[in-house]
């Protein structure tokens, strides 16, 4: 039976009361909040395991919650939940930090799955031990998405960490994209696609100059992460 808490931001009595009622029936335990305001501070006064946030929230919007949550807690998950359908909107919101974003109406069905698999992915990462990695003058400090070097630090985003980590993992071997997007963030769908690009250049920006490594791009396949001894 879980025990894992959700908190839940959304103005609309009608969907919160169905939503709510629905994760109850799977065994979560659901705080939910009306504003954005009060889910703030619910949220610092609490514990929580995922958020779910509506975004057009009376008091704070949901993009301005999600910035308040993730200062306060990296690594915590966050599911969107909005009527707002622009791609715009949704690459904002996963570049805030959030892991998903699903547009209403939505599956009660996909959102538990989505819940499901980031609270596994989420309890995974806590019992992993901290580790660096040492790519080229840089160590790689996962745990705190850092690349560290004797002159500079450069912080990467959670989902930057999570990309360069599975990399390594899986160093000189062919990573289909698709593999890449359901092993990492549970979906492969247009958009994720292209925020991994958009993730690889980063990376390959940061390594640029380090001698045996480098990110191949295996044309209408997917990509290697090259480390030579």
């Amino acid at each position: 039976m879980s025990n894992y808490k959700i908190l839940y931001a959304e103005d609309d009595e009608t969907l919160a009361f169905l939503t709510k009622d629905n994760l109850e029936l799977h065994h979560y335990e659901v705080t939910h909040c009306a504003n954005g305001l009060n889910c703030l501070e619910n949220f610092k006064s609490g514990s929580f395991d995922i958020c779910i946030l509506d975004i057009m929230l009376p008091k704070m919007d949901g993009f301005e919650l999600a910035t308040e949550i993730r200062k306060r807690n990296a690594d915590i998950p966050i599911i969107f939940l909005s009527a707002k359908t622009l791609k715009e909107d949704r690459i904002k919101g996963l570049r805030l930090g959030a892991d998903d974003y699903l547009v209403k109406p939505f599956s009660i069905e996909e959102l538990l799955l989505k819940i499901e698999i980031f609270l596994k992915r989420s309890l995974k990462n806590k019992a992993l031990e901290q580790h660096t990695f040492q790519l080229g003058k840089y160590k790689f400090d996962p745990t705190n998405y850092l690349m560290i070097s004797e002159n500079e630090k450069i912080s990467l985003t959670q989902r930057e960490s999570e990309l360069l980590k599975f990399f390594i993992e899986h160093q000189n071997q062919v990573l289909k994209r698709e593999v890449i997007l359901k092993s990492l963030w549970g979906d492969d769908d247009y958009f994720m696609g292209r925020s991994l690009d958009v993730f690889i250049s980063r990376l390959r920006k940061i390594l640029v100059d380090e001698k045996g490594i480098a990110i191949e791009n295996l044309h209408g396949i997917g990509f290697k992460f090259v480390v030579s001894s």
